[in-house]
């Protein structure tokens, strides 16, 4: 290693940064990657669609539980000791998944072996976080916010290339006789990201943290974080905020694509900005300071959900609603943790890691909170006759599938050719059952019922029904938009509460001279790092 590289305290600054921000990429593979491989999976190893909903959303429950568990161990524990359980989590993780490659044609196994490697690969999702947030506060102490916002770049930044890549692959096919389309494939290429990233900063020297040079008590730390009441506020604030950034962002292809607008070009275009803009952060960082960025970000934020929830359709308004939207959320997050850090450095790695941790479980809440909203107000777009029609059919022909599946359901190879299991034909019946039950009793379209019948219908994938599965599509489209544009315009008032958080925390500053870092005293400057 060339030493002249290194600081005063033997770390390699520059090299352990481009290692940490590569190691975003497996986090930002998984979300891009992960969730268009669940239709294979679910062929190839004879799942229910519950199945390969747990499957992916095992991603998101490792990352989540990771950060919240490991936040009061990690001052005691060090930022490597981190990293290194990042860097495993993602290899075992995609070793795991891609192990399942033997367990296909149904049975059970093969589900735990994908949902083991899912839930690893967020662990180690988690874990990255964990370990770089605090790690990028302590190699740039008097740049935290820029190069939080410079760090943070490379998860939407990744997701872009993970999208592209993964859409290249499958268009390409099969090359020689490799399949670049399959699963494994796709699956695979996250090794190249993981392995260069270990090899770049695990034989490293880590830098301890701005409470681990001060020598304050890891005791000291957890008192601090959990009874100061702005600090408290901040992580409710990370909530709402990682809330309405994640939250949409998850609906908005999906809504846009009912719309006739291509969701995922949209999706590319928020996350392309969203990079680009953390990257080019410095300036507005130096000229509004965190508490005046994040003002801004709030309103642009609440004033791109409106205009969401206002254009039905066209890609121009839409692109320009978009386009505020990224401008909004773009800055929440690294920002966000830059003012924890700089702001109240006592919190340490713990508040920083309960920041995110939290966010990222009331992201989830929120966007199941997003379909309860849509679902109530999708009846008012539906064609109630129409609607009817498809459920009546549905009754009249489904459960004679239910049959022909079951009578060969001990045969791997026979369910496989027909395509179903019984149990999947069995939810649609179940669901269409109730939502019909419903409105012959009421005389009214039921959102989440007639929306369960409907969705089910369409995931049923069913060959023979075609025909009924698109009548459906057309049905519900329209109505899933409208929906989930009403579902947009409830969440954009949430930003008027962040904007008012840090409206009084920017005015309190001013009238004490403006934004200022706080540093807390070194016990021991000579101390080196972990």
């Amino acid at each position: 290693m060339n030493t002249a590289k290194l600081d005063a305290n033997g770390i390699h600054r520059t090299r352990l940064f481009a290692g940490a921000c590569l190691a975003l990429f497996p986090t930002a593979f998984s979300f891009a990657l992960v969730g268009g491989i669940l239709g294979q999976l679910k062929t190839e190893f004879v799942l229910t669609n519950a199945n390969v909903g747990i499957i992916g959303g095992a991603v998101l429950w490792g990352m989540a539980l990771s950060l919240i568990f490991v936040a009061p161990f990690l001052e005691r524990i060090g930022l490597r000791a981190a990293a290194i359980g990042a860097f495993f989590g993602h290899l075992i993780g995609v070793t795991l998944l891609l192990s399942a490659v033997f367990f296909t044609g149904g049975g059970a196994a093969g589900f735990w072996v994908l949902f083991l490697g899912a839930l690893l690969l967020g662990t180690g999702n988690g874990l990255i976080e964990a370990a770089g947030n605090p790690m990028v506060a302590a190699l740039y102490p008097e740049q935290r916010t820029v190069k939080l916002n410079h760090f943070h770049a490379f998860f939407p930044g990744g997701m872009v290339v993970g999208a592209l890549l993964g859409w290249a692959m499958y268009q390409i096919g099969s090359v020689g006789g490799l399949n670049l389309g399959h699963w494994t494939t796709q699956i695979a290429i996250m090794y190249i990201p993981i392995v260069i990233y270990g090899v770049m900063i695990l034989p490293l020297k880590f830098p301890k943290t701005e409470t681990a040079e001060a020598g304050v008590p890891v005791s000291e730390i957890l008192r601090y974080t959990l009874t100061h009441p702005v600090v408290l506020a901040l992580i409710v604030i990370k909530m709402l905020t990682l809330s309405m950034e994640l939250g949409p962002m998850r609906w908005i292809p999906d809504v846009l694509d009912n719309a006739g607008v291509p969701g995922l070009l949209v999706f590319a275009w928020v996350t392309g900005l969203m990079a680009i803009l953390r990257l080019f952060a410095g300036p507005v960082v130096e000229r509004l300071a965190p508490t005046g960025i994040l003002i801004a970000a709030a309103i642009l934020t609440g004033l791109g959900l409106t205009l969401f929830s206002i254009f039905a359709t066209g890609l121009v308004p839409l692109m320009f609603a978009a386009t505020i939207f990224a401008f909004g959320v773009a800055f929440f997050f690294p920002t966000l943790v830059g003012l924890m850090s700089e702001r109240y450095p006592r919190t340490g790695s713990v508040g920083i890691v309960l920041m995110i941790g939290f966010g990222m479980g009331a992201s989830g809440t929120l966007q199941g909170q997003i379909g309860v909203i849509a679902d109530h107000y999708m009846p008012s777009a539906l064609n109630e006759q129409r609607t009817v029609q498809i459920m009546e059919q549905v009754e009249n022909r489904f459960p004679a599938y239910v049959v022909q599946a079951e009578a060969v359901a001990d045969n791997a190879d026979a369910l496989t050719a027909l395509g179903y299991l019984p149990q999947d034909v069995q939810t649609v019946v179940d669901y269409n059952e109730s939502a019909l039950t419903h409105y012959r009793q009421t005389g009214s379209l039921d959102g989440v019922l007639t929306g369960n019948a409907l969705r089910a219908l369409l995931a049923s994938e069913l060959e023979q029904e075609s025909d009924l599965i698109a009548d459906a599509g057309e049905v519900l489209r329209p109505a899933d938009n409208y929906g989930g544009r009403m579902a947009f315009r409830w969440i954009a008032p949430v930003a008027l509460i962040v904007a008012i958080f840090f409206g009084v925390m920017f005015m309190r500053d001013r009238k004490q001279g403006g934004y200022r870092q706080v540093k807390l005293e070194t016990a021991d400057p000579g101390r080196g790092a972990s």
